[in-house]
């Protein structure tokens, strides 16, 4: 399934260029031109999936799978080692819950932490 009107279906397509770390038949996963840390990956599904709200049993398995390649993501792209260092995994749904491209995605974040105040 694919939104003409998306742009990470179009970034996915190949009509909006990436900074892509790593892709498979399933997911892609590239640099945020906006980043909100010194690591900001989106991981994003191939598949158009508006949102966590429209996932399905039968979605378990690439968000899993999604959810396994995260740390290996983060590390290789500058995440300091667990437990002094980390990333966070973000997934933002509706208006509300700050999803501003309709299209699921899970933000990698790690380095310095910007939503720790202080």
């Amino acid at each position: 399934m694919h939104d003409p009107n998306c742009i990470f279906c179009k970034i996915i397509a190949g009509d909006i260029p990436s900074s892509k770390v790593y892709e498979d038949e399933d997911m892609l996963v590239f640099k945020d031109i906006h980043p909100s840390a010194p690591v900001h990956l989106l991981m994003v599904p191939k598949r158009h999936i508006p949102s966590m709200a429209q996932v399905s049993v039968d979605d378990a398995p690439l968000l899993g799978r999604m959810m396994v390649k995260a740390p290996e993501l983060a590390k290789a792209n500058g995440c300091n080692p667990y437990p002094e260092g980390g990333f966070r995994l973000m997934v933002n749904t509706g208006e509300e819950g700050g999803q501003e491209v309709h299209h699921l995605h899970i933000h990698i974040l790690g380095g310095a932490r910007p939503w720790r105040k202080g």
